[in-house]
Protein backbone atom coordinates (compact mmCIF):
# COMPACT_ATOMS: atom_id res chain seq x y z
CA UNK A 1 0.00 0.00 0.00
CA UNK A 2 1.27 3.48 -0.82
CA UNK A 3 2.21 5.82 1.99
CA UNK A 4 0.55 9.19 2.66
CA UNK A 5 2.01 11.71 5.09
CA UNK A 6 -0.36 14.38 6.41
CA UNK A 7 1.07 17.43 8.17
CA UNK A 8 -1.35 18.71 10.79
CA UNK A 9 -4.37 17.29 12.62
CA UNK A 10 -6.75 20.23 12.51
CA UNK A 11 -9.96 20.50 10.50
CA UNK A 12 -8.26 19.78 7.16
CA UNK A 13 -5.62 17.29 8.26
CA UNK A 14 -7.89 15.13 10.42
CA UNK A 15 -10.51 15.03 7.66
CA UNK A 16 -8.01 13.91 5.05
CA UNK A 17 -6.58 11.31 7.45
CA UNK A 18 -10.03 9.82 8.03
CA UNK A 19 -10.87 9.81 4.32
CA UNK A 20 -7.56 8.33 3.12
CA UNK A 21 -6.75 5.68 5.73
CA UNK A 22 -7.34 2.29 4.10
CA UNK A 23 -6.64 3.67 0.65
CA UNK A 24 -3.16 4.68 1.84
CA UNK A 25 -1.00 3.79 4.79
CA UNK A 26 -1.50 7.15 6.56
CA UNK A 27 0.90 8.90 8.93
CA UNK A 28 -0.20 12.15 10.59
CA UNK A 29 2.52 14.49 11.84
CA UNK A 30 1.35 16.80 14.64
CA UNK A 31 3.66 19.45 16.07
CA UNK A 32 1.83 19.43 19.40
CA UNK A 33 0.74 16.75 21.83
CA UNK A 34 -2.55 15.62 23.31
CA UNK A 35 -4.87 18.58 23.92
CA UNK A 36 -6.19 19.28 27.42
CA UNK A 37 -8.88 21.90 28.13
CA UNK A 38 -7.96 24.89 30.25
CA UNK A 39 -8.02 23.60 33.83
CA UNK A 40 -7.50 26.71 35.98
CA UNK A 41 -10.58 28.26 37.64
CA UNK A 42 -11.29 31.57 35.95
CA UNK A 43 -12.33 33.06 39.30
CA UNK A 44 -8.75 32.53 40.53
CA UNK A 45 -7.37 34.17 37.40
CA UNK A 46 -9.74 37.11 37.81
CA UNK A 47 -8.41 37.65 41.32
CA UNK A 48 -4.82 37.37 40.06
CA UNK A 49 -5.58 39.91 37.35
CA UNK A 50 -6.08 42.62 39.99
CA UNK A 51 -2.46 42.25 41.05
CA UNK A 52 -1.23 43.35 37.62
CA UNK A 53 0.28 39.91 37.08
CA UNK A 54 -1.12 39.68 33.55
CA UNK A 55 0.35 42.20 31.14
CA UNK A 56 1.04 40.30 27.90
CA UNK A 57 -1.25 37.88 26.07
CA UNK A 58 1.66 35.51 25.45
CA UNK A 59 1.67 34.72 29.18
CA UNK A 60 -1.36 32.50 28.66
CA UNK A 61 0.89 29.86 27.12
CA UNK A 62 2.46 29.31 30.56
CA UNK A 63 -0.95 28.27 31.89
CA UNK A 64 -2.42 26.84 28.70
CA UNK A 65 0.20 25.29 26.37
CA UNK A 66 -2.48 24.29 23.86
CA UNK A 67 -2.89 27.93 22.82
CA UNK A 68 -0.11 29.66 20.91
CA UNK A 69 -0.02 33.46 20.96
CA UNK A 70 2.06 35.62 18.63
CA UNK A 71 1.99 39.33 17.90
CA UNK A 72 2.53 41.21 14.68
CA UNK A 73 4.54 44.41 14.48
CA UNK A 74 1.23 46.30 14.54
CA UNK A 75 0.27 44.53 17.81
CA UNK A 76 -2.44 42.29 16.41
CA UNK A 77 -2.65 39.21 18.64
CA UNK A 78 -2.58 36.00 16.59
CA UNK A 79 -4.04 32.87 18.15
CA UNK A 80 -3.78 29.25 17.07
CA UNK A 81 -3.97 25.86 18.71
CA UNK A 82 -1.02 23.53 19.16
CA UNK A 83 -1.93 19.90 19.76
CA UNK A 84 -4.20 17.14 18.57
CA UNK A 85 -7.04 18.76 16.65
CA UNK A 86 -5.09 21.90 15.78
CA UNK A 87 -7.13 25.02 16.52
CA UNK A 88 -10.52 23.25 16.45
CA UNK A 89 -10.58 22.50 20.23
CA UNK A 90 -10.24 26.27 20.77
CA UNK A 91 -13.08 27.12 18.41
CA UNK A 92 -16.62 28.03 19.40
CA UNK A 93 -17.92 24.93 17.59
CA UNK A 94 -19.71 26.97 14.93
CA UNK A 95 -21.04 25.19 11.85
CA UNK A 96 -21.54 27.92 9.27
CA UNK A 97 -21.36 27.03 5.59
CA UNK A 98 -19.32 29.76 3.90
CA UNK A 99 -18.39 28.55 0.41
CA UNK A 100 -19.81 31.44 -1.61
CA UNK A 101 -16.42 32.56 -2.97
CA UNK A 102 -15.49 28.98 -3.87
CA UNK A 103 -18.83 28.49 -5.60
CA UNK A 104 -18.22 31.59 -7.70
CA UNK A 105 -14.97 29.96 -8.87
CA UNK A 106 -16.81 26.80 -9.92
CA UNK A 107 -16.52 24.65 -6.80
CA UNK A 108 -19.68 22.68 -5.99
CA UNK A 109 -19.28 21.18 -2.51
CA UNK A 110 -22.92 20.22 -1.95
CA UNK A 111 -22.13 16.51 -1.65
CA UNK A 112 -19.37 17.16 0.85
CA UNK A 113 -21.56 19.34 3.05
CA UNK A 114 -24.24 16.64 2.93
CA UNK A 115 -21.67 14.10 4.16
CA UNK A 116 -20.70 16.38 7.02
CA UNK A 117 -24.33 16.76 8.10
CA UNK A 118 -24.57 12.96 8.19
CA UNK A 119 -21.37 12.53 10.22
CA UNK A 120 -21.54 15.46 12.67
CA UNK A 121 -24.48 16.45 14.80
CA UNK A 122 -25.26 20.09 13.95
CA UNK A 123 -27.82 21.80 16.12
CA UNK A 124 -29.25 25.07 17.43
CA UNK A 125 -30.69 23.39 20.55
CA UNK A 126 -28.44 25.55 22.70
CA UNK A 127 -30.87 28.47 22.32
CA UNK A 128 -33.21 26.71 24.79
CA UNK A 129 -30.63 27.45 27.51
CA UNK A 130 -29.79 31.05 26.63
CA UNK A 131 -29.46 33.47 29.51
CA UNK A 132 -31.98 36.35 29.76
CA UNK A 133 -29.32 38.86 28.67
CA UNK A 134 -28.68 36.86 25.48
CA UNK A 135 -32.39 36.66 24.69
CA UNK A 136 -32.75 40.41 25.20
CA UNK A 137 -29.82 41.12 22.86
CA UNK A 138 -31.35 38.80 20.27
CA UNK A 139 -34.70 40.61 20.47
CA UNK A 140 -32.99 44.01 20.19
CA UNK A 141 -31.10 42.91 17.08
CA UNK A 142 -34.35 41.67 15.57
CA UNK A 143 -35.96 45.05 16.24
CA UNK A 144 -32.99 46.72 14.51
CA UNK A 145 -33.61 44.42 11.50
CA UNK A 146 -30.12 42.91 11.74
CA UNK A 147 -31.51 39.41 11.09
CA UNK A 148 -29.90 37.60 14.04
CA UNK A 149 -29.79 33.82 13.63
CA UNK A 150 -29.04 31.17 16.26
CA UNK A 151 -25.58 29.84 15.46
CA UNK A 152 -25.56 26.20 14.34
CA UNK A 153 -23.13 24.28 16.54
CA UNK A 154 -21.29 21.00 16.09
CA UNK A 155 -21.88 18.62 19.00
CA UNK A 156 -24.43 17.57 21.61
CA UNK A 157 -25.44 20.80 23.32
CA UNK A 158 -28.20 19.23 25.38
CA UNK A 159 -25.46 18.49 27.92
CA UNK A 160 -23.82 21.93 27.79
CA UNK A 161 -22.99 23.11 31.32
CA UNK A 162 -22.69 26.78 30.28
CA UNK A 163 -19.27 27.13 31.82
CA UNK A 164 -18.53 29.84 29.24
CA UNK A 165 -15.18 28.30 28.30
CA UNK A 166 -15.98 26.99 24.80
CA UNK A 167 -12.86 28.62 23.32
CA UNK A 168 -10.62 27.23 26.07
CA UNK A 169 -11.50 23.61 25.34
CA UNK A 170 -14.81 21.92 26.18
CA UNK A 171 -14.34 20.07 29.47
CA UNK A 172 -17.79 18.46 29.18
CA UNK A 173 -17.03 16.93 25.78
CA UNK A 174 -20.10 18.61 24.30
CA UNK A 175 -18.43 20.40 21.41
CA UNK A 176 -17.27 18.52 18.31
CA UNK A 177 -13.71 19.10 17.15
CA UNK A 178 -11.46 17.40 14.63
CA UNK A 179 -10.01 15.01 17.20
CA UNK A 180 -13.08 12.86 16.56
CA UNK A 181 -12.11 12.45 12.89
CA UNK A 182 -8.52 11.89 14.01
CA UNK A 183 -9.57 9.14 16.41
CA UNK A 184 -11.50 7.43 13.62
CA UNK A 185 -8.43 7.49 11.38
CA UNK A 186 -6.21 6.07 14.14
CA UNK A 187 -8.76 3.38 15.00
CA UNK A 188 -8.66 2.32 11.34
CA UNK A 189 -4.87 2.03 11.37
CA UNK A 190 -3.45 5.52 10.80
CA UNK A 191 -0.21 6.36 12.61
CA UNK A 192 -0.28 9.59 14.66
CA UNK A 193 3.15 11.04 15.50
CA UNK A 194 2.95 13.76 18.16
CA UNK A 195 5.60 16.38 18.99
CA UNK A 196 6.74 16.15 15.38
CA UNK A 197 7.33 19.41 13.54
CA UNK A 198 7.46 19.27 9.74
CA UNK A 199 10.31 21.47 8.57
CA UNK A 200 10.12 20.99 4.82
CA UNK A 201 8.90 18.72 2.07
CA UNK A 202 11.63 16.96 0.16
CA UNK A 203 11.05 17.33 -3.59
CA UNK A 204 13.15 15.32 -6.02
CA UNK A 205 12.70 15.34 -9.77
CA UNK A 206 9.51 17.38 -9.50
CA UNK A 207 7.93 14.90 -7.07
CA UNK A 208 7.42 14.99 -3.31
CA UNK A 209 9.32 12.08 -1.82
CA UNK A 210 8.71 12.71 1.87
CA UNK A 211 8.93 15.12 4.78
CA UNK A 212 11.94 16.30 6.74
CA UNK A 213 10.74 16.64 10.33
CA UNK A 214 11.97 17.26 13.84
CA UNK A 215 10.64 14.68 16.29
CA UNK A 216 11.51 15.74 19.79
CA UNK A 217 15.26 16.44 19.67
CA UNK A 218 15.87 14.35 16.56
CA UNK A 219 15.52 15.10 12.88
CA UNK A 220 14.24 12.41 10.57
CA UNK A 221 13.10 11.88 7.01
CA UNK A 222 9.66 10.33 6.59
CA UNK A 223 9.21 8.89 3.07
CA UNK A 224 5.89 9.26 1.28
CA UNK A 225 4.16 8.63 -2.02
CA UNK A 226 1.65 11.39 -1.24
CA UNK A 227 2.04 14.45 0.99
CA UNK A 228 -0.83 16.63 2.22
CA UNK A 229 0.02 19.85 4.07
CA UNK A 230 -2.67 20.98 6.49
CA UNK A 231 -0.64 22.90 9.07
CA UNK A 232 -2.98 25.91 9.07
CA UNK A 233 -2.92 29.32 7.46
CA UNK A 234 0.25 30.28 9.34
CA UNK A 235 2.09 26.94 9.27
CA UNK A 236 1.42 25.70 5.75
CA UNK A 237 2.88 28.71 3.86
CA UNK A 238 6.07 28.58 5.97
CA UNK A 239 6.54 24.86 5.25
CA UNK A 240 5.92 25.36 1.54
CA UNK A 241 8.35 28.28 1.34
CA UNK A 242 11.05 26.26 3.09
CA UNK A 243 10.42 23.56 0.49
CA UNK A 244 11.04 25.94 -2.41
CA UNK A 245 7.37 26.64 -3.17
CA UNK A 246 6.60 30.34 -2.95
CA UNK A 247 3.29 31.55 -1.58
CA UNK A 248 1.72 34.94 -2.14
CA UNK A 249 1.59 37.98 0.14
CA UNK A 250 -2.15 37.45 0.44
CA UNK A 251 -2.64 36.53 4.09
CA UNK A 252 -6.01 37.20 5.68
CA UNK A 253 -6.75 36.58 9.38
CA UNK A 254 -10.42 37.48 10.08
CA UNK A 255 -9.53 40.06 12.78
CA UNK A 256 -11.78 40.26 15.83
CA UNK A 257 -12.55 43.41 17.81
CA UNK A 258 -15.00 43.37 20.72
CA UNK A 259 -17.10 46.28 21.94
CA UNK A 260 -17.77 45.87 25.65
CA UNK A 261 -19.53 47.60 28.51
CA UNK A 262 -20.74 47.12 32.07
CA UNK A 263 -24.10 45.37 32.40
CA UNK A 264 -24.74 44.27 35.96
CA UNK A 265 -25.16 40.51 36.39
CA UNK A 266 -25.49 39.76 32.67
CA UNK A 267 -23.26 36.68 33.21
CA UNK A 268 -22.13 36.55 29.60
CA UNK A 269 -18.97 34.90 30.89
CA UNK A 270 -21.13 31.83 31.57
CA UNK A 271 -22.91 31.87 28.21
CA UNK A 272 -22.12 29.73 25.20
CA UNK A 273 -19.65 31.50 22.88
CA UNK A 274 -21.32 33.19 19.91
CA UNK A 275 -24.90 32.02 20.56
CA UNK A 276 -26.24 33.93 17.56
CA UNK A 277 -24.74 35.75 14.59
CA UNK A 278 -25.67 38.65 12.36
CA UNK A 279 -24.23 38.55 8.86
CA UNK A 280 -23.11 41.95 7.59
CA UNK A 281 -21.55 42.90 4.26
CA UNK A 282 -17.96 42.79 5.52
CA UNK A 283 -18.23 41.11 8.93
CA UNK A 284 -20.34 39.18 11.37
CA UNK A 285 -21.50 40.45 14.76
CA UNK A 286 -22.11 38.15 17.72
CA UNK A 287 -22.23 38.18 21.52
CA UNK A 288 -18.85 36.92 22.72
CA UNK A 289 -16.98 37.08 26.01
CA UNK A 290 -13.40 37.90 24.98
CA UNK A 291 -11.13 36.14 27.48
CA UNK A 292 -7.92 37.58 26.05
CA UNK A 293 -9.16 41.15 26.33
CA UNK A 294 -10.66 40.56 29.77
CA UNK A 295 -7.44 39.25 31.29
CA UNK A 296 -4.85 41.29 29.39
CA UNK A 297 -6.45 44.55 28.21
CA UNK A 298 -6.11 47.23 30.90
CA UNK A 299 -9.35 48.90 29.80
CA UNK A 300 -11.38 45.82 30.80
CA UNK A 301 -11.76 46.57 34.52
CA UNK A 302 -15.39 45.50 35.00
CA UNK A 303 -15.93 42.15 36.80
CA UNK A 304 -16.50 39.24 34.42
CA UNK A 305 -20.09 38.64 35.53
CA UNK A 306 -20.91 42.28 34.73
CA UNK A 307 -19.18 42.48 31.34
CA UNK A 308 -21.18 42.34 28.10
CA UNK A 309 -19.30 42.13 24.81
CA UNK A 310 -20.20 42.12 21.13
CA UNK A 311 -17.73 40.65 18.67
CA UNK A 312 -16.93 42.10 15.27
CA UNK A 313 -15.29 39.47 13.09
CA UNK A 314 -14.06 41.32 10.01
CA UNK A 315 -13.58 40.12 6.47
CA UNK A 316 -10.16 41.73 6.06
CA UNK A 317 -8.23 42.51 2.92
CA UNK A 318 -5.75 39.83 1.84
CA UNK A 319 -2.48 41.64 2.47
CA UNK A 320 0.23 40.04 4.61
CA UNK A 321 2.63 37.11 4.78
CA UNK A 322 4.39 34.62 7.06
CA UNK A 323 8.17 34.34 7.16
CA UNK A 324 9.92 31.00 6.83
CA UNK A 325 11.89 31.34 10.08
CA UNK A 326 11.33 28.82 12.83
CA UNK A 327 9.05 31.21 14.72
CA UNK A 328 6.91 31.78 11.64
CA UNK A 329 7.01 35.57 12.06
CA UNK A 330 3.72 37.07 10.88
CA UNK A 331 3.52 40.33 8.95
CA UNK A 332 -0.03 41.64 8.97
CA UNK A 333 -1.55 45.09 9.38
CA UNK A 334 -5.07 46.39 9.02
CA UNK A 335 -5.50 48.47 5.88
CA UNK A 336 -7.22 51.82 5.82
CA UNK A 337 -10.32 50.12 4.45
CA UNK A 338 -10.23 47.51 7.24
CA UNK A 339 -10.04 50.25 9.86
CA UNK A 340 -12.91 52.22 8.32
CA UNK A 341 -15.12 49.14 8.32
CA UNK A 342 -14.22 48.28 11.91
CA UNK A 343 -15.10 51.81 12.98
CA UNK A 344 -18.50 51.56 11.30
CA UNK A 345 -19.25 48.24 13.02
CA UNK A 346 -18.10 49.60 16.39
CA UNK A 347 -20.75 52.30 15.97
CA UNK A 348 -23.36 49.65 15.14
CA UNK A 349 -22.43 47.61 18.24
CA UNK A 350 -22.75 50.75 20.35
CA UNK A 351 -26.23 51.29 18.89
CA UNK A 352 -27.20 47.74 19.94
CA UNK A 353 -25.90 48.27 23.47
CA UNK A 354 -27.64 51.62 23.73
CA UNK A 355 -30.95 49.73 23.57
CA UNK A 356 -30.18 48.24 27.00
CA UNK A 357 -29.34 51.67 28.39
CA UNK A 358 -25.58 51.73 27.79
CA UNK A 359 -24.34 55.00 26.28
CA UNK A 360 -21.58 54.87 23.64
CA UNK A 361 -19.32 56.85 26.02
CA UNK A 362 -19.48 53.96 28.49
CA UNK A 363 -18.31 51.29 26.05
CA UNK A 364 -14.72 50.15 25.73
CA UNK A 365 -12.85 48.22 23.05
CA UNK A 366 -11.00 44.93 23.24
CA UNK A 367 -7.66 43.92 21.80
CA UNK A 368 -7.61 43.19 18.07
CA UNK A 369 -6.94 39.46 17.75
CA UNK A 370 -7.26 36.90 15.01
CA UNK A 371 -7.37 33.14 14.61
CA UNK A 372 -8.63 32.34 11.12
CA UNK A 373 -5.55 32.73 8.89
CA UNK A 374 -5.48 31.69 5.26
CA UNK A 375 -5.31 32.73 1.65
CA UNK A 376 -1.60 32.54 0.81
CA UNK A 377 -2.08 29.87 -1.89
CA UNK A 378 -5.59 30.68 -3.10
CA UNK A 379 -7.37 28.37 -5.47
CA UNK A 380 -8.35 29.73 -8.89
CA UNK A 381 -11.14 29.01 -11.32
CA UNK A 382 -8.72 26.92 -13.40
CA UNK A 383 -8.10 24.68 -10.37
CA UNK A 384 -11.77 24.03 -9.57
CA UNK A 385 -11.68 20.60 -11.22
CA UNK A 386 -8.64 19.40 -9.25
CA UNK A 387 -8.35 21.44 -5.99
CA UNK A 388 -4.64 21.36 -6.76
CA UNK A 389 -2.44 24.42 -7.13
CA UNK A 390 -0.29 24.55 -10.25
CA UNK A 391 2.64 25.52 -8.02
CA UNK A 392 2.68 22.08 -6.37
CA UNK A 393 4.06 18.73 -7.54
CA UNK A 394 1.31 16.33 -8.64
CA UNK A 395 1.58 14.26 -5.44
CA UNK A 396 1.59 17.23 -3.05
CA UNK A 397 -1.70 18.78 -1.87
CA UNK A 398 -2.73 21.50 0.56
CA UNK A 399 -5.89 20.96 2.62
CA UNK A 400 -6.58 23.94 4.84
CA UNK A 401 -7.58 27.63 4.74
CA UNK A 402 -4.40 28.47 2.82
CA UNK A 403 -6.46 27.57 -0.27
CA UNK A 404 -9.38 29.93 0.38
CA UNK A 405 -9.55 32.74 -2.19
CA UNK A 406 -10.43 35.44 0.35
CA UNK A 407 -11.34 36.05 3.96
CA UNK A 408 -14.64 34.53 5.02
CA UNK A 409 -15.17 36.94 7.91
CA UNK A 410 -16.82 33.89 9.45
CA UNK A 411 -15.89 30.68 11.28
CA UNK A 412 -14.21 28.51 8.60
CA UNK A 413 -14.18 24.98 10.07
CA UNK A 414 -17.18 23.56 8.20
CA UNK A 415 -15.94 24.95 4.88
CA UNK A 416 -12.41 23.61 5.45
CA UNK A 417 -13.79 20.14 6.21
CA UNK A 418 -15.86 20.17 3.01
CA UNK A 419 -12.88 21.29 0.94
CA UNK A 420 -10.67 18.63 2.57
CA UNK A 421 -13.23 15.96 1.73
CA UNK A 422 -13.16 17.04 -1.93
CA UNK A 423 -9.34 17.01 -1.93
CA UNK A 424 -9.40 13.51 -0.43
CA UNK A 425 -11.45 12.34 -3.38
CA UNK A 426 -8.70 13.42 -5.79
CA UNK A 427 -5.98 11.97 -3.55
CA UNK A 428 -7.66 8.56 -3.52
CA UNK A 429 -7.17 8.42 -7.28
CA UNK A 430 -3.41 8.35 -6.63
CA UNK A 431 -3.61 5.26 -4.42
Amino acid sequence: MKRAVIIGSGAGGATVAKELQGHFDVTVLEAGVQFHPFSQPLSWLEAAKKTGLFFDEREIQLLFPGMQIRKTGSRIVMVNGVGHGGTTPLSAGNALRMDQDLRRLGFDLDDEFAEINHEINITTDHQKKWRPSTRLLFDICQDLELDPQPTPKMGDYQHCSHCGQCVLGCRAGVKWDSRQYLQTAVANGANLVSDCTAERIVITGGKATGVQARHGWQRQFIPADLVIVAAGGFGTPAILDRSGIACGNTLFVDPVLCVAAEWSNCHQNHEISMPFVMQQEHAILSPYFDHLSFFFNKNWRVPAKDTVSLMIKLKDESIGHVETDRRGTIHKTLTGTDKERLHAYVTLCQEILSRVGISPQNTFLGTVNAGHPGGMLPLTRQEASTCHSARLPDNLYVADATLLPSSLGNPPILTIIALAKRISRFCRELA
